[in-house]
């Protein structure tokens, strides 16, 4: 790789560095470590394409890019992801309201059974950081 190449692949893996620290509140996250220690290039793809790349394009906050993300994975139906981005969306200012309205609003568009799935994961996350959610 040359040396332009090598700095640019450098300022977006720091840039992705970046927002996922936002996004977790600190500096290490072990899924990603996890896939690091297996095959390092999948860990350095994660994040720069997904966090430098994607994450950080300036149309979209980081809030809205975090509801829309925990869209799409109630829709897919990925509930092992929506642990990370939970924990993410309130930690960039996401409401714990707006959290459990987004998973309310999908159950008429993606069905029950993926709502109550999701719904779950909230649920214990809430519980974990002691938060209690009323509806405004």
């Amino acid at each position: 790789m040359e040396r332009k190449e090598r700095s640019m692949s450098e300022q977006r893996y720091q840039q992705g560095m970046d927002v996922l620290k936002k996004m977790i509140g600190g500096d290490v996250f072990p899924p990603l470590e996890a896939i690091r220690s297996f095959y390092p290039d999948f860990a350095d793809m994660i994040v720069m394409n997904g966090f430098a790349d994607v994450y950080s394009r300036p149309a979209l906050d980081h809030k809205q890019r975090e509801l829309i993300t925990l869209s799409s994975l109630i829709s897919q139906g990925a509930i092992d992801q929506m642990n990370f981005h939970v924990h993410a969306a309130l930690n960039v200012g996401v409401k714990p309201v707006e959290i459990v309205e987004l998973v309310m609003h999908c159950s008429a568009y993606v069905g029950f059974p993926k709502a109550i799935s999701a719904m779950d994961v909230v649920m214990r996350i809430f519980k974990e950081r002691e938060i209690s959610v009323q509806p405004e």
